[in-house]
């Protein structure tokens, strides 16, 4: 299984590094692999977790070199799509972990939601209703702490795939 976690490279608070970083260790100890966008923040800080437990981590990136991916990046992909390399980060996994996050983030919750991929929430955008009014509160999976986030994207990701 593939897990993608998405969070802002910088600036990351404190609080989002650890919690990222303890989110990769715990997929890694379940033999989960992780996907992200390769570069800094909170995308080195799952790698660096993963990597901590010996994991396998998937940085797909935005340029055009595999240099830029962070040092705990097993599998570099370029895309040299910029931004528009979020949906294949989405995409690659069976669910999504937002942990915080600036707008490049707020973009890939989007592109998962709107394709039925499920997002597990730590600390990241709120989401309350679209430009229609419609509640869209129940959208994003809250998570309390970062084992709580990996049990719920598992889990998620598990009824998906049983679904189709």
């Amino acid at each position: 299984m593939i897990i993608s976690v998405i969070g802002a490279s910088n600036p990351a608070t404190r609080e989002h590094v650890a919690m990222a970083e303890e989110v990769g260790r715990e997929l890694a100890r379940r033999g989960v692999m992780v996907v992200c966008g390769g570069l800094s923040g909170i995308m080195e800080a799952v790698c660096r977790g993963a990597k901590a437990e010996g994991g396998t981590t998937i940085g797909i990136l935005p340029g055009r070199e595999s240099g830029e991916a962070n040092s705990y990046v097993d599998i570099p992909i370029v895309t040299t799509m910029g931004y528009s390399r979020n949906v294949i980060v989405v995409h690659t996994g069976q669910a999504v972990i937002a942990v915080g996050g600036a707008f490049g983030t707020l973009s890939e919750i989007a592109h998962a939601l709107s394709d039925g991929i499920p997002v597990v929430g730590l600390k990241t955008w709120p989401l309350t209703s679209n430009g229609d009014g419609i509640d869209i509160s129940g959208s994003i999976i809250q998570a309390s702490h970062p084992s709580d986030a990996v049990d719920k994207a598992l889990e998620a990701a598990t009824a998906k795939n049983n679904d189709c």
